[in-house]
């Protein structure tokens, strides 16, 4: 079995095939693998791969092999909806996207109109990375799984940790000017006030996703407002050009951040970064875990020589083969009954996919970046080390929804 590992060769041909059988069940990975956002849809499609390589060896889901095809939508909510037409031209009946909340909106509404103009061939979207709120409240489908977090759940926990610092007076928050960016921006204003009512918001921005060079302005009316910590769900090269140009301009205080472990993000910053950047996440590589959960770590970075980031993907992967064994066929109306309220033992807790809206419920972990850890990142003798308080359980994770499902028949 070989397997493609350059994103460049996956645009160029449209797919990344996991083996050729007469019998396989598609997954379309939908996101970027180009632009300046293409290093972190290129991550997510290894993880993809690997993860699918994995349910081979042991059978495959139900006897049929996982090919993961792969679509580079560039980020863009239009170009998403041609290669999700692609996707489904060519058999795909499940898609697997994260990377940009604008498009996750675009693919709910086109896998919606897709299921209801189809029925008998529908399609489900497993979601590993996009947290707008909204797709797990006013807007759930009974055909989307959002495998991560949402924003104000990772909200909610950076602003207790912010909260139980009595020497955090002042927060600026900046973000992407996109759903996401502004779901996460009125989040943190709502629960610093609720939880810190004397904390003062000295700035809370937005900035144009993917077009801002040099983040040094910014900072500077950071460092004029004399914020005492600073919250940024920026993920891919927006992030780490906020914490490079932080670091550059002398900004030593906590960077609150959703995606601090991005690809590429520790060898930019190195370990200027150390003590400094912070990370909500459903885990870090230094985690005490399983022998297991250690086993998959070092066989994905030695297969890839990358550093282990997408965990939720392997739980997806692992969630849809069992929901797909307990549905005894791989017809995907099925596998999304048997997820519904599915459960899954990893190396670092019981996870729930919860019923009502289709959101993960998983243990949350608060992340220092460390020169001082067992597993290094990026080659590189610096990561992400966590502490016994700062792990939040799965259900205290867990927040109210709107959700009001309609279910097919």
């Amino acid at each position: 079995m070989k397997l493609m590992k350059s994103a460049a060769l996956a645009a160029a041909f449209g797919f990344v095939a996991m083996g050729a059988s007469a019998e396989t069940l598609k997954i379309g990975f939908i996101d970027p693998l180009s632009g300046p956002f293409g290093p972190s849809g290129d991550a997510a499609m290894k993880h993809w791969m690997y993860a699918a390589e994995q349910v081979n060896k042991a059978g495959g889901i139900n006897g049929a092999e996982v090919e993961i095809i792969a679509y580079d939508n560039k980020v863009n909510p239009k170009e998403s909806l041609i290669q999700f037409q692609k996707a489904i031209d060519r058999g795909v009946r499940i898609i697997a996207q994260g990377n940009g909340s604008s498009v996750a909106s675009a693919l709910i509404d086109a896998v919606d109109k897709h299921n209801k103009r189809n029925p008998g061939d529908e399609v489900i979207y497993l979601n590993f990375a996009a947290v707008d709120p909204s797709f797990t409240n006013d807007r759930c489908s009974f055909y989307h799984f959002r495998f991560d977090s949402h924003a104000e759940m990772k909200m909610n926990a950076v602003t207790d940790w912010i909260a139980a610092r009595p020497e955090i007076k002042k927060v600026y928050v900046i973000g992407q000017d996109y759903s996401f960016g502004q779901a996460n921006a009125k989040a943190a204003d709502a629960m610093i006030k609720a939880k810190r009512p004397d904390i003062e918001i000295v700035g809370n921005e937005l900035h144009p996703m993917g077009k801002v060079k040099d983040f040094t302005p910014y900072i500077q009316k950071i460092m004029q407002a004399e914020a005492d910590a600073v919250i940024t769900g920026n993920w891919g090269a927006d992030m780490v050009l906020l914490i490079k140009a932080a670091i550059a301009s002398g900004h030593e205080v906590p960077y609150l951040t959703f995606y601090g472990g991005s690809l590429g993000a520790a060898t930019a910053i190195g370990k200027d970064g150390v003590g400094q950047l912070y990370q909500i996440s459903e885990v870090n590589t230094n985690l005490e875990t399983t022998p297991e959960q250690n086993a998959l770590i070092d066989g994905y970075e030695a297969a890839y020589h990358d550093s282990y980031y997408y965990h939720r993907v392997f739980n997806a992967m692992t969630m849809l083969d069992e929901a797909a064994e307990k549905a005894g066929t791989n017809n995907v109306v099925e596998i999304a009954k048997q997820l519904e309220g599915a459960t899954l033992d990893t190396g670092y807790g019981t996870i729930t996919m919860r019923a009502e809206d289709h959101q993960i419920l998983q243990p949350l972990f608060m992340s220092v970046f460390s020169d001082n850890v067992t597993r290094g990142v990026e080659g590189l003798p610096l990561g992400w080390t966590s502490g016994d308080a700062d792990r939040i359980e799965a259900d205290a994770t867990a927040m109210p929804t709107s959700c009001k499902m309609e279910r097919p028949e």
